[in-house]
C-alpha cells in the first residue's frame, strides 16, 4: 500500500441510517383558543413558512435513496412529509410512539405562553431538565423511554437502508440526548424544517448530525 486516505464514515452492516425531519412552522397559539387536539395533545397545522420548509426538505432529499418515510400521529408530520412522499412515491407510515412531548395542562397551544412568560414551571423544568415540573405533563424519562422504542422499531425494519423520519422537536432532543448520554435539553431548539441523522444498529444509536437548516437558507 502506497498511500492510506483519511476514514471516511459508513454506516456498519445492518444498521439503519435515520434522517430526523422536524416538522414545518405551525400555526401560531391564539390566547383563549386551543389547537385543534387528538388523544389529548395539540395538533396544529402548518402555517404558510411550515409548508414552505417542507417542500425545501422534499427538494433537499428527493434525490436520495430513501426507502421509507415515518411520521406520527400528529398532523404537522404528516403535511411536512407529503411534497418529499409525493417525489419519491412512497407512503408514510406511522410510528406513534414518536408523538411529541405531552405537555399535560399546557397542551394545545397554552405552553407557548407559558414559555414566552417565564413561568416559574418553565424555568423549573429547564433547570432540572424534566418535563415533569410542568403540570400534568409527562416525565422526561418517560419520553426518553417511549422514543427510543419508536425508533428501535424502525431501525430494526429497516437494516441497511436510509429512512426518512419526520418527528417534533422535543422528540429530536429525546433522541440525541438518549443517543449521546447527553444532559436531556441539550438538543433543545431543532429548527423547524432541520434535519438531524442518527445510525442505529444493534440498539445502540450513533449522532451522525444536529440541525442541518443549509436547504433552508433561501
Amino acid at each position: 500500500m502506497n498511500e492510506a486516505r483519511q476514514h471516511r464514515f459508513k454506516p456498519a452492516k445492518g444498521a439503519a441510517d435515520l434522517l430526523l425531519i422536524r416538522h414545518g412552522e405551525t400555526q401560531a397559539a391564539v390566547r383563549g383558543k386551543s389547537f385543534p387536539m387528538i388523544e389529548g395533545q395539540g395538533d396544529p397545522a402548518l402555517r404558510p413558512e411550515g409548508e414552505a420548509q417542507a417542500i425545501a426538505v422534499a427538494e433537499r432529499l428527493k434525490t436520495e435513496p430513501i426507502s421509507a418515510i415515518y411520521v406520527t400521529t400528529m398532523q404537522r408530520t404528516h403535511q411536512t412529509a407529503a411534497p418529499l412522499a409525493r417525489h419519491l412515491g412512497l407512503v408514510p407510515k406511522v410510528e406513534r410512539d414518536l408523538r411529541e412531548v405531552f405537555l399535560g395542562d399546557w397542551d394545545g397551544g397554552e405552553f407557548r405562553f407559558r414559555a414566552a412568560e417565564n413561568d416559574p414551571a418553565i424555568l423549573r423544568a429547564r433547570a432540572q431538565q424534566e418535563w415533569g415540573e410542568l403540570p400534568g405533563a409527562e416525565t422526561t424519562a418517560q419520553l426518553q423511554t417511549r422514543v427510543r422504542a419508536g425508533l428501535l422499531r424502525i431501525a430494526q425494519a429497516h437494516p441497511d437502508e436510509l429512512v426518512a423520519v419526520v418527528v417534533h422537536g422535543g422528540v429530536i432532543a429525546a433522541a440525541l440526548a438518549s443517543a449521546t448520554g447527553s444532559p436531556a435539553f441539550a438538543f433543545n431548539g431543532a429548527d423547524n424544517g432541520s434535519i438531524s441523522r442518527l445510525v442505529i444498529r444493534d440498539g445502540e444509536m450513533t449522532l451522525r448530525g444536529f440541525n442541518d437548516v443549509w436547504h433552508l437558507r433561501t
